[in-house]
């Protein structure tokens, strides 16, 4: 759900940067041509696709999502319309979504949050990465990874490494020709010269096998 956009010249300087300290991912970045890494403004939306493609395949997730969205007036789903949702004792529209009652609860938990105001969306795009990362966190059903798939592909953070993600270290042991998966440490030592743009350098990893953008 994360690799929406089709490349722009915003993050030009990112890849001179990367292709410069690192002659690993050069070619990389010449193949696979301008970062697609883009800003979101749906906040909720985002975060509710993030909880509903957990554990399902690309395409599964999008199939649910879209249905989730159709139980929604111009299939946008809002804090509001979500807690309403899941709180109303509609079973059948529920389950026309592929919801299991353990993301039904995620999502209410997210909507209350939203509601509540637990979460400051005006001031997310002002707060530290760690600052986001501790906000979100609370919400039953987003991790850390979660969270930090939100700061690279929602708030567009240029310096986000995210050393748990099996694609990112699998993508680093080939591209290094290491014989084992590496582990977080090393891709964090590995990584320290894409500083400042580690989100972008991150971005091409997992973009390696491909010219296309999703």
């Amino acid at each position: 759900m994360w690799f929406n956009g089709n490349g722009s010249h915003q993050w030009s300087d990112a890849a001179r940067h990367l292709s410069k300290v690192d002659r690993k991912l050069a070619p990389i970045i010449a193949k696979v041509g301008p970062c697609g890494l883009e800003p979101g403004r749906d906040y909720f939306g985002s975060l509710c696709r993030a909880i509903y493609s957990q554990q399902l395949s690309t395409k599964v997730a999008a199939t649910l999502i879209s249905r989730f969205r159709n139980e929604f007036p111009r299939r946008r789903p809002t804090p509001q319309l979500v807690r309403k949702l899941l709180t109303n004792g509609d079973a059948d529209a529920i389950r026309r979504c592929g919801l299991s009652r353990q993301k039904a609860g995620y999502l209410l938990d997210l909507s209350e949050h939203f509601i509540g105001k637990k979460i400051a969306t005006r001031r997310l795009r002002t707060m530290s990465d760690e600052e986001v990362i501790e906000a979100l966190i609370a919400v039953k059903g987003i991790g850390r990874w979660t969270a930090e798939m939100f700061l690279m592909f929602v708030l567009n953070r240029p310096d986000v490494l995210p050393v748990d993600d099996l694609g990112l270290r699998e993508g680093v042991r080939e591209i290094y020709d290491l014989r084992l998966r590496p582990t977080p440490k090393q891709v964090t030592e590995l990584a320290e010269p894409w500083r400042p743009y580690r989100s972008v350098g991150t971005w091409y990893v997992w973009r390696r096998g491909t010219n296309d953008v999703e």
